[in-house]
């Protein structure tokens, strides 16, 4: 589920690109611009993108049930990607047709002074926007990269808003420049060119945002320092010879589902290794409350390396 502040970066975004969609349309209408249309449809596009990401959230609250035993939080993961879609498909697509189109007939943009008003202002909105997902994005990041802290970060909320509003500040620079050129040079064709250049502006962000989005919908563990941390508080318990293995998966942004193959000290009666596992449970989830589901499998290290080396087999054979 979405924290809080991933909401906030949301509901801010939401709000500025409404108001900036319904100006850039007018202006567009207005001023005949082709980069300022782009701007528009862009902004029209986030907008709906704003509403798919809270409806995911609504959607990935839902408790499990007999169909989904495991709960919907992986929903967020699909409305996210969709939302990749969406920039790729309308957003970039729009800008890429409108500025060929203006490229092959350009004609001169009318009262430019117009567009400069409303692209300063949306640039001030946007901005603002743009700098609560990015507090909201740096309060998670502690000492990691930027891109490090993307691929490390399993709510797609978060840096999902702050692509869009990053690609929007970018787009709203090269409208700027492209119908300021096109009005001290007397070519209006760079019009189109700085419409043709957003929708590439839009279709890498769509592209990134595609990629980490498939990473989570696919499955991705749990990150390295809960596993190790996982292992460690299995491996110290009494009654636990060896931990032969750890797989995680995130089935949620603070939902990860855990098993264990576990080998008990010989000797143990049915009533220690309950009361093992139980033990186990109970401290996992203590220091790591993201852990929702744990699933624990009794079997001697032996046996595991063996049936790791015949899958390891099979898989090689099957390529």
């Amino acid at each position: 589920m979405a924290s809080g502040g991933s909401k906030r970066a949301i509901y801010a975004a939401l709000v500025g690109n409404s108001l900036i969609a319904v100006t850039k349309f007018g202006a567009s209408a207005y001023t005949g611009s082709s980069a300022m249309l782009s701007e528009a449809v862009h902004s029209l596009v986030d907008t709906g993108n704003q509403w798919l990401l809270l409806y995911g959230l609504k959607r990935s609250k839902r408790p499990a049930d007999r169909h989904h035993p495991f709960g919907y939080g992986m929903e967020e993961y699909f409305w996210a990607f969709i939302v990749a879609i969406l920039i790729f498909g309308l957003g970039a697509g729009i800008s890429f047709y409108e500025g060929l189109k203006r490229v092959m007939e350009p004609h001169e943009v009318a009262s430019p002074y117009v567009n400069y008003i409303v692209l300063s202002l949306a640039i001030l909105f946007e901005g603002a926007s743009w700098f609560v997902a990015l507090q909201e994005f740096r309060k998670g990041k502690g000492k990691r990269g930027w891109m490090a802290e993307i691929r490390h970060s399993k709510d797609p909320t978060k840096f999902t808003v702050l692509f869009e509003d990053s690609a929007a500040m970018l787009g709203l620079v090269v409208a700027m420049i492209g119908i300021a050129l096109a009005q001290y040079l007397h070519m209006p064709v760079l019009d189109g060119a700085a419409s043709i250049v957003i929708g590439v502006i839009l279709a890498t962000t769509a592209a990134l945002l595609a990629y980490e989005c498939k990473g989570l919908l696919i499955g991705e563990a749990a990150s390295p320092a809960v596993i190790v941390s996982i292992r460690k508080t299995a491996t110290a318990l009494e009654g636990v010879d060896a931990v032969n293995e750890v797989l995680t998966m995130h089935l949620g942004p603070e939902d990860i589902l855990a098993n264990l193959s576990l080998d008990f000290a010989d000797g143990l009666s049915s009533e220690q290794v309950e009361a093992t596992i139980t033990g186990l449970e109970q401290a996992i989830k203590a220091e790591h409350p993201q852990v929702k589901r744990i699933f624990i499998e009794a079997q001697s290290a032996e046996a595991h390396h063996r049936a790791a080396r015949n899958q390891q087999a099979a898989d090689d054979e099957a390529r």
